[in-house]
């Protein structure tokens, strides 16, 4: 359900960005409205993914430990 939000907020922050981004006048305050969801997606979306060297860390650990 989490990645669902997540990747709701990356389309709907893109759409309003791009939709702000259009118009001859742009409205600033949609347009940073519109990249700050997209980058609340993105945050969520990165927090959920496994850091690489976390991974390393834990293969080198067992090793050493037995």
């Amino acid at each position: 359900m989490s990645n669902k939000i997540n990747y709701l907020f990356i389309i709907v922050g893109g759409i309003i960005a791009f939709y702000a981004n259009a118009e001859e006048q742009q409205n600033q305050c949609i347009l940073v409205g519109g990249i700050v969801l997209l980058m609340i997606g993105i945050y969520r979306l990165s927090k959920t993914i496994p850091s690489k060297n976390e991974d390393e860390d834990n293969g080198n650990n067992n090793l050493n430990n037995e």
